[in-house]
């Protein structure tokens, strides 16, 4: 897997390109990095934080869509800005974290999706140079990990979103008071963990697990090899600079994770998987 590092736009022009054709290089006139030549410490550092920021933003909307799809009818919010309102009234800013703390542990799932996809290429590569056979094996090996990990915490997770004062909302309650409790809660996570064990056993954690693989792992598998394909044909002369073409800073097939070949200066795309 690589990012594109755009030569002196002048000497692209001077200088005759002698390289074979039909390559990656030479349709894109670009410098290929692979996962051995990146800074993992910045990478991971700087991936961690950015996607922390990200979460941050969002996951009262996360939360609070999870509630609208739960509850019965109109039985407790009118809409987004109603439960906005009404679970900021009830439980403050916190009541719109509440399981927060347990879900930035799926930062970690999107570290291993990265890591995966590019140890899995690099293995497939001593039995095929075909990109494509490369990208869909590591595509696919990568979201098989990272939903692995993601599952049984966003099970925890989204049980945690549900707790509330009044009426119960999931298939499981917190005991004891909520009033006070802020957003870290192992409390909470532990009693939840006990319920699921208790109800379903191991299984319970991976309840939608093989629904999640059928969902991301075709995604991710194909979503590689016509990435890697449209980089190639896509020519300079389009109009497109060969820095800034389609991002995957965030990799297919797991809402979590950064990919390493971002090209510095090109927005990332915040739709893909």
């Amino acid at each position: 897997m690589a990012r594109g590092i755009p030569k002196d736009p002048e000497l692209a022009v001077q200088e005759p390109d002698r390289r074979s054709p039909g390559t990656m290089e030479d349709k894109r006139n670009i410098q290929i990095i692979e996962w051995e030549h990146l800074d993992k410490k910045k990478f991971y550092v700087l991936g961690v934080a950015m996607t922390m920021m990200i979460r941050v933003s969002v996951y009262p909307f996360t939360l609070i869509r999870t509630r609208l799809q739960v509850q019965k009818g109109k039985s407790l919010y009118h809409g987004t800005f109603d439960a906005f309102v009404k679970i900021l009234r009830a439980d403050g800013v916190t009541g719109l974290y509440r399981g927060f703390l347990v879900n930035t542990f799926t930062l970690v799932s999107g570290q291993c999706y990265v890591t995966t996809y590019e140890l899995t290429r690099k293995f497939v590569s001593d039995y095929s140079q075909s990109n494509t056979v490369k990208s869909l094996v590591a595509g696919g090996a990568a979201s098989l990990v990272a939903q692995s990990i993601t599952v049984p915490i966003d099970v925890v997770s989204q049980h945690l979103m549900m707790q509330r004062k009044g009426e119960k909302m999931g298939r499981f309650q917190v005991h004891g008071n909520l009033e006070g409790q802020g957003i870290i809660a192992f409390g909470q996570t532990k009693d939840i963990i006990r319920q699921i064990l208790r109800a379903d056993g191991l299984r319970g954690f991976y309840r939608g697990y093989v629904a999640s693989l059928l969902t991301y792992i075709p995604n991710s598998a194909v979503w590689w090899p016509f990435y890697h394909f449209y980089a190639a044909v896509v020519p300079v002369s389009s109009g497109v600079p060969s820095h800034c073409l389609p991002s995957h800073l965030w990799a297919p097939g797991c809402s979590h994770c950064l990919h390493p070949h971002q090209s510095h200066g090109c927005h990332p795309n915040p739709c893909a998987g």
